[in-house]
């Protein structure tokens, strides 16, 4: 019950990973016919997500998962904007993955970025209105997480990107001097929502594919081609000198297939996991009960991902609670992954909706394809069991 932090791989994307490793396994930038072959594969893959991100297939960049993409564009944008001779400002939700956070702290260090971080409100939601706000004059960047990967609010990514539309209008900002742009995560989201750049208004879209029952040490980076961003990273000038390095053919053809089957089946899965989700908070928030207090949920139900639920059991200490489940069968998590192994006490995501005292005392349950009823009652019996 850990589905947010990776996903298994999909049967179909293993299937397709291997006959590509098997009989495509030439270098894509070669002359020979082996390396036209392995292009050929790579490209499609490209079309084919291309068509599902409502893109061109020339604005997809392949990279080794969403923290590579995340760190890309921030830097490769920032830097842009520094050759311009701007000292560029960005705007940022405070509940962004680490991958974003980390390296703005580090621009920040560097006294190469000015940032205005944006919390939610109680639900975990970003207002638009507080974005609009924060744009001044030398802004860049804004970058909101389309679903936290914590609790699972969706964000207003739509709307956000309405109001930087109406600021370039009000401004007359020129297509060839476009800031500020709209990045955005939809790692999370990419299963249950329609993602795609058109739909969200978004200028970078990143995915991972192991969110997605993708292969691992892959993800994608979309760049809408008026974008202004410099390459972090130097070698043989492959994805357009963006991301250098022989390309990772197989992965690529993976990832094609997992967009494919995610959208094929997305929204039959997303009624199926609402169902259980709901079915889920409602029986722990009911019959399990801490001495210390009443147990609450996380965020609101509305506007959240079908397949997350965030509950705060008070006083309770919430990475014993991810030990004692683990020995009786379940894997849960009490904060992002990548968030706990940094050794930090407490959840700076749950903190910042005005909930500190529930930052060290929360699991987060996330549910995938293999989910079913039976194993959540299983699981509200063994927290029942630990919290006495």
């Amino acid at each position: 019950m850990d589905y947010a932090s990776i996903t298994p791989l999909d049967s179909k994307v293993a299937e397709e990973i291997k006959a590509v490793e098997r009989n495509f396994w030439g270098n894509p930038s070669s002359l020979h016919m082996e390396g036209e072959k392995a292009k050929n594969i790579l490209e499609e893959s490209r079309i084919k997500i291309a068509r599902v991100l409502h893109c061109r297939e020339n604005e997809i960049f392949f990279t080794s998962g969403g923290t590579e993409s995340l760190n890309l564009a921030i830097f490769g944008v920032i830097k842009s904007a520094i050759a311009k001779n701007i000292l560029p400002h960005a705007i940022v939700s405070s509940i962004e993955h680490p991958a974003v956070l980390e390296p703005i702290k580090s621009l920040l260090a560097l006294k190469q970025i000015e940032v205005s971080f944006v919390n939610p409100d109680s639900s975990g939601k970003i207002n638009p209105e507080s974005i609009n706000k924060e744009i001044k004059e030398n802004t860049v960047l804004i970058i909101v997480q389309h679903a936290n990967n914590e609790i699972g609010t969706i964000q207003p990514v739509q709307k956000i990107a309405s109001v930087i539309k109406e600021y370039k209008k009000k401004e007359e900002i020129s297509p060839m001097d476009n800031y500020p742009y709209l990045m955005t995560d939809a790692s999370q989201s990419v299963l249950y929502e329609d993602i795609s750049l058109e739909r969200l208004g978004a200028d970078i879209l990143v995915l991972d594919g192991i969110k997605m029952y993708g292969p691992r040490g892959a993800g994608i980076l979309a760049i809408k081609h008026n974008i202004a961003i410099s390459p972090v990273v130097f070698g043989g000038g492959q994805e357009k000198g963006l991301r250098p390095g022989t390309e990772n053919v197989a992965s690529a053809a993976g990832l094609a297939k997992a967009l494919e089957v995610a959208v094929k089946i997305r929204e039959k899965e997303t009624l199926r996991l609402l169902s259980l989700r709901d079915y889920a908070a409602k029986k722990i928030l009911k019959e399990v009960v801490p001495p210390a207090g009443k147990s609450s949920l996380n965020g609101s139900l509305e506007n959240r991902l079908p397949n997350n639920i965030n509950v705060c059991f008070p006083k309770q200490d919430s990475e014993f609670l991810v030990i004692k489940l683990d020995t009786l069968g379940f894997a849960v998590s009490a904060a992002s992954a990548c968030h706990s192994i940094s050794l930090e006490n407490g959840s700076y995501v749950i903190e910042s909706l005005g909930k500190s005292e529930c930052s060290s005392s929360s699991l987060r349950l996330t549910f995938g394809r293999d989910t079913k009823k039976e194993d959540l009652d299983k699981l509200v019996l063994a927290l029942k069991k630990i919290i006495k």
